[in-house]
């Protein structure tokens, strides 16, 4: 469980980066709408995963490959805007959770069940004699 100070660092981390990226002007980042879930940094702040969700991508390895020629720049970026001794090397992950619960979903309202038998408006209308 990170500290108050690790987690402090992760939530400006990702504030910071969700507007870097609308910044970003390769067009294999720019596939679709980019949104920072979480991001993930080391104690020693050597290493910060990015999870990212992408509404709208196209092709996953020439996003990720984008998003690695650009993660120089982004670092610069980050330790500009941040006043950190050390920034991290930023690794990037798409995370497909959004995409799956919404596959679920649709999969889920698709389904036809019939609960009229299932559901009575109550007990037997049988009365004490």
């Amino acid at each position: 469980m990170p500290t108050n100070k690790l987690q402090r660092i992760n939530e400006d981390i990702a504030r910071t980066l969700s507007a870097l990226l609308r910044e970003v002007k390769d067009p294999r980042v720019q596939q679709g709408m980019v949104s920072v879930l979480a991001v993930d940094t080391t104690a020693d702040l050597k290493f910060c995963k990015v999870y990212l969700s992408v509404l709208g991508l196209e092709d996953e390895k020439r996003m990720l490959k984008g998003l690695q020629s650009a993660a120089g720049h982004l670092r610069r970026s980050l330790g500009q805007a941040l006043n950190i001794r050390h920034t991290p090397e930023l690794i990037f992950k798409l995370d497909k959770s959004m995409e799956h619960g919404a596959h679920v979903s649709k999969i889920l309202q698709g389904l036809d069940v019939n609960n009229s038998e299932d559901t009575q408006d109550g007990p037997d209308d049988e009365t004490d004699v």
